[in-house]
């Protein structure tokens, strides 16, 4: 069937039948019932000297894609290009133009590193080939215009009625910090910050955002739970630290997001560990173990344990990030990886074509 579908004349016979057998039984953790079960193959071709796939990819993961073809390199010796053609699906319906699935990023107490992980995220997600936003929902201490290197810019509008988001190495950002003074945004009551987040998501320009990250105010106070009620949340990620009083504080956000129906992707211990630079031995400062037990608990994912690295901290006071500036480093593997774990999950727990949703529950959104 796919030899018919895909012949070409430029890819010798013998190395199409193994790449097609080879793409029909591959299997892996982003993958576990068959790459070909979620992905659609659209052509196997010779550009340039190169046996190329075209893919299309329901999710972010041009790392596993990558994987996929150093594993047909290492089992049989032919060597191919993966061309993933992103194609991300609406999770959940909502008529925010420009937008197609909106992930909160929330922890239950401030001083977590939430807002360091949201702007880590979303060059992990644009590193695994996803158009991102970042939407600074902190109305109160705005800090994603400075993590991201910009934070004298201000907001413009080609129309007059919308406004421009800031594009900053290729991601689309708003904060209430491009439109006043940190001052003032300070001093504003629960129902002016819910209106101005409003604002900030719905009069937003947005173009082709395939995954909107939402940097949540931290705790889970009325605030927190009138954005979360009000956003078309597609699913919530929580943040926290080993600490005791951090897993308690993380656990009351599960608990919000429950109540209002968000699933939650899972959760990512940060500040996990600090690795040695000299002998490379792992000390948990804050203890160990939290962010498991608090997963364990839920029924939720731990979808990562992040270390306490001075470099983080850095990178987000000067606006960089270890994913621009190392990309090949140990931390920006592991936020990709996250990242891939939260595009993969958000797909599976709602698309209809994956074994593990029931079509009773979901209907897919074109």
């Amino acid at each position: 069937m796919f030899s018919k579908l895909f012949s070409s004349k430029s890819v010798p016979k013998e190395q199409q039948i193994v790449i097609e057998k080879f793409y029909q039984e591959y299997t892996s953790d982003f993958f576990p019932n068959g790459i070909a079960t979620i992905c659609q193959l659209e052509q196997i071709v010779m550009i340039d000297g190169h046996i190329t796939l075209t893919l299309k990819v329901p999710f972010a993961c041009e790392d596993e894609l990558k994987h996929f073809a150093e594993s047909l390199l290492e089992t049989h010796q032919i060597s191919i290009i993966v061309d993933g053609q992103l194609d991300v699906i609406k999770i959940k319906k909502h008529q925010i133009p420009g937008i197609k699935n909106i992930i909160a990023i929330s922890s239950g107490k401030g001083g977590v590193g939430k807002s360091t992980t949201t702007v880590n995220l979303a060059y992990a997600l644009q590193a695994q080939g996803a158009r991102v936003g970042i939407l600074d929902a902190d109305i109160y201490g705005p800090s994603i215009p400075k993590m991201l290197g910009i934070e004298n810019e201000k907001v413009t509008s080609n129309d007059g009625k919308l406004m421009t988001p800031i594009e900053v190495n290729d991601l689309s950002a708003i904060s209430i910090g491009f439109l006043v003074d940190k001052e003032d945004a300070t001093i504003w009551r629960g129902p002016m910050a819910s209106r101005a987040f409003g604002q900030l998501l719905n009069e937003c320009a947005w173009q082709d955002i395939d995954y909107l990250l939402i940097d949540m105010p931290p705790g889970t106070g009325d605030i927190q739970l009138t954005l979360a009620q009000q956003v078309p949340v597609s699913a919530a990620v929580i943040i926290t630290t080993p600490q005791d009083i951090a897993l308690d504080d993380a656990a009351k956000g599960i608990a919000m997001f429950n109540k209002v129906d968000v699933p939650v992707l899972g959760v990512i211990e940060n500040m996990s560990y600090h690795l040695c630079d000299h002998c490379g031995e792992k000390s948990h400062l804050f203890g160990s173990g939290g962010g498991e037990r608090l997963s364990e608990e839920f029924k939720t994912k731990l979808l990562g344990q992040l270390p306490l690295d001075i470099t983080i901290c850095q990178h987000a006071d000067s606006g960089k990030s270890a994913l621009l500036e190392n990309s090949s480093g140990d931390i920006a593997i592991q936020y990709r990886r996250i990242a891939a774990k939260i595009a993969a999950d958000l797909f599976y727990q709602y698309d209809v074509r994956s074994p593990q949703t029931s079509e009773i529950l979901f209907t897919q959104i074109d």
